[in-house]
């Protein structure tokens, strides 16, 4: 697997199209950036769902112990 370069890194890398570009004449290229909200915040609503779940049965589990 790749090594991940870091956001410096990449910033750097994109100066260097860009200065290379002004040169050449010919315009950098831009990367479109994934969307990564909407990715953290399915997840972060998989959790809470995953708690709530457990925290229902462990009262459910409780409740039959009682009786």
């Amino acid at each position: 697997m790749a090594k991940k370069k870091s956001k410096l890194a990449k910033r750097a890398a994109e100066l260097e199209a860009a200065v290379a570009g002004l040169f050449t004449g010919k315009p950098a290229k831009k990367k479109k950036r994934k969307a990564k909200k909407a990715k953290v915040v399915k997840a972060a609503k998989k959790v809470v769902k995953k708690a709530k779940k457990a925290k229902k049965a462990k009262k459910t589990k409780r409740k039959a112990k009682k009786k």
